[in-house]
């Protein structure tokens, strides 16, 4: 496989499977209805499922799965990682379109608001509700990025196996977080997701029947990366970490190639 076919891979499974997703959160009243769901707000969204909804259905894990398997690591990210790792990295090649998704729901608005004072009644929603997907999707990849804010001030002073330690002990309070976190706010999740609760404005996106259940889903899965990451890293060396460690050699070497080009 080429270059140019290679990339065009990277983005085509994610933005299918943001495709097939976001299908199917819009019409989730209808998909809770056919499979033995009922409550007054679900019934005042159902329409009957079609072709199209079956379709989005099946394509689904079919993409999510061909992402997981054609993505590739970019220059920036982590050199060492696993099968399991790819499952984070495919997350954030989709949290990373979203924000081009987001940004152009917001472009859009402002031309039809400043250019042809013809303002929308969804925009400001839709942005809202999927920034609080990028928010919530983000961390997840942050955490197999080793990307999260983390302070090494008095860790790059102790020897490897206290090191080691301190790693066991974030990281079973990280476990311990996402278990009570699941523990107490399940059955709120569960209740707002079956009742498709919406978010009372005029384009009532449903926000809040979505962002609860997606939180939990992935503190679980912040979780399990974060033991991931606990098993990969027992056996590494001891890091010392500098302020050189935030700056990026390769674009800064790109840039110097570009002035002196030009």
């Amino acid at each position: 496989m080429n270059t140019s076919e290679s990339a065009f891979t990277q983005w085509v499974y994610p933005l299918l499977f943001i495709g097939c997703a976001g299908w199917i959160i819009w019409h989730g009243a209808s998909f809770i209805m056919a499979f033995g769901g009922y409550t007054d707000a679900l019934a005042a969204r159902y329409r009957q499922i079609n072709f199209l909804d079956y379709a989005a259905l099946i394509g689904l894990p079919i993409f999510f799965i061909l992402g997981i398997l054609n993505v590739k690591r970019a220059q920036m990210e982590i050199e060492d990682y696993s099968s399991l790792d790819q499952v984070a990295m495919f997350i954030g090649r989709v949290t990373m379109l979203l924000i081009a998704l987001v940004v152009g729901v917001m472009m859009y608005e402002v031309i039809l608001r400043y250019v042809f004072e013809r303002p929308t009644l969804w925009a400001n929603e839709l942005s809202l509700w999927m920034a609080g997907f990028v928010f919530i999707l983000a961390g997840f990849y942050a955490m197999q990025q080793r990307s999260h804010i983390r302070i090494f001030l008095l860790y790059d002073m102790l020897p490897r196996n206290l090191q080691r330690t301190c790693d066991t002990v974030s990281t079973f309070l990280i476990l311990l977080f996402a278990f009570f976190l699941v523990y107490g706010g399940y059955g709120e999740a569960k209740a707002k997701l079956l009742r498709w609760e919406t978010f009372g404005t005029v384009f009532d996106p449903p926000i809040p029947a979505t962002l609860k259940p997606l939180v939990l889903l992935v503190v679980c899965l912040v979780a399990l990366q974060a033991l991931l990451n606990l098993i990969k890293d027992w056996n590494k060396e001891p890091e010392i970490h500098t302020a050189a460690d935030d700056i990026d050699q390769d674009e800064i070497e790109r840039l110097k190639k570009s002035v002196g080009d030009n």
